[in-house]
């Protein structure tokens, strides 16, 4: 197979490569994640069954748009095809470790910078996936909309097929548009999966944003999300809000958005996230 691989990027960057080894690497828990050493240099390969790529597909073209945007780094896509009979990601190979001093504060600032680009619609040209969750993104003109159809609609839909029982689902979803009446969203390009386990820094303390769910939608989404497992410093919120401040309506607006992936980790894991989601909800009702 690796042959195969080392013959799909000879062609695609019209080059000789060469295989001379590959490694296997924390990749998370959804992809075969490996490093491949060659005469032209080390890449990072995912790999998963043929009918995953799609979902790898969709991942490059959420990379694409990061890298696009200059505001922050990413692996740049080499290449995503089925080979072997395994669907195959190709990325640009970074060496990751800790975050420096300062690290963190130049983490908000590029969030930030990521975030003031715009599109004209809430969405994403392509579906994509929040880890292996279907997550539609057909673009809508009202970001209310949008988040209630295709994000807690979506997921809560998904969970009841898996028995979850959500009390008051229908009250919040009539009337969570309470939260925007003095909040009106533009369409920021959002990583939307922004975890600590989706950020790294370069041997030069620079961030490196990886596993992508991008599309346009509030900035607080991502905001949101950065803290629901922590792993993000006091400096990185407040070199953030030095370019885009948060007003106070977020504190009720996060558990709102973290309510989304509460629903997609009870999905794909099951467990207290049901639990977690109900209190959510409870707590969101309880404030309106």
């Amino acid at each position: 197979m690796w042959q195969a691989v080392c013959e799909s990027l000879s062609l695609h960057l019209d080059q000789s490569i060469e295989y001379r080894s590959n490694r296997s690497v924390s990749g998370g828990c959804i992809n075969n994640a490996q490093v491949l050493e060659t005469n032209y240099g080390s890449f990072f390969v995912k790999l998963n069954e043929p009918e995953h790529l799609p979902m790898f597909e969709a991942e490059a073209e959420s990379l694409k748009a990061i890298y696009t945007s200059k505001a922050i780094r990413c692996p740049q896509v080499i290449l995503s095809a089925e080979i072997a009979k395994q669907a195959i990601l190709v990325l640009e190979y970074i060496p990751m470790q800790s975050a420096q001093p300062g690290s963190m504060a130049i983490l908000g600032q590029q969030l930030a910078a990521l975030h003031g680009h715009h599109g004209h619609k809430f969405g994403w040209h392509i579906d994509n996936n929040l880890g292996l969750t279907p997550q539609p993104n057909t673009p809508k003109e009202d970001w209310i909309s949008f988040f209630r159809q295709h994000r807690l609609e979506h997921q809560m839909s998904l969970c009841e097929r898996k028995g979850l029982k959500l009390t008051d689902r229908a009250a919040l979803l009539k009337n969570f548009g309470a939260f925007f009446t003095t909040h009106s969203p533009r369409p920021s390009l959002l990583h939307g999966d922004l975890w600590g386990g989706n950020v790294g820094f370069d041997s030069l303390g620079e961030p490196i944003l990886f596993d992508p769910a991008c599309y346009y939608g509030d900035r607080e989404a991502d905001l949101a999300f950065t803290e629901m497992f922590g792993g993000f410093s006091p400096e990185f919120y407040k070199s953030y809000n030095a370019v885009l401040p948060l007003d106070e309506g977020y504190r009720y607006r996060k558990r709102l958005y973290n309510l989304y992936h509460e629903l997609n980790h009870f999905y794909l894991f099951g467990g207290g996230y049901g639990t977690q989601a109900q209190d959510t909800i409870r707590f969101l009702l309880g404030a309106l």
